[in-house]
């Protein structure tokens, strides 16, 4: 009896312990996140917002996870050269110049993008450096 009650909790043991741990990937993009929030208020919170609300007529929102879908792969041209040309957000027209923050390395856009793209009621998962650098090479 005590053999089937030791043996039944080491197997409960080590069921959770499989269970609460995270894969490579997710821990990976867990990483990216807290990085990007970090690098998000010190570089975009002053006109995004906080909680991505936008700033009036001024800066877009970060919440319209269309948007941010339709356009995931020139959010890295958008970061890293600034938005010079009218873009609809949410059915609402923005016509102010974003700058650039062209100071910014790929993995650092990478961490912005997974920050935003997975905040503010979006989740669209990992994005990489490499991503970030193709995405980079085909901006308009």
């Amino acid at each position: 009896m005590r053999k089937v009650i030791i043996c039944i909790l080491s197997l409960s043991c080590i069921a959770t312990i499989i269970y609460s741990c995270q894969n490579a990937n997710q821990i990976k993009q867990d990483v990216y996140y807290v990085n990007g929030r970090d690098i998000y208020i010190k570089n975009c919170q002053n006109c995004h917002g906080s909680n991505g609300e936008g700033l009036a007529a001024l800066s877009p929102p970060l919440t319209d996870s269309i948007f941010l879908k339709a356009n995931k792969h020139q959010i890295a041209c958008f970061i890293k050269n600034g938005i010079n040309t009218k873009i609809t957000v949410a059915g609402r027209n923005y016509e102010e110049n974003m700058p650039a923050v062209d100071h910014l390395a790929d993995i650092d856009i990478a961490q912005v993008i997974v920050y935003v793209t997975n905040n503010f009621g979006n989740r669209q998962g990992m994005y990489t450096p490499e991503q970030v650098k193709a995405d980079l090479n085909k901006c308009k």
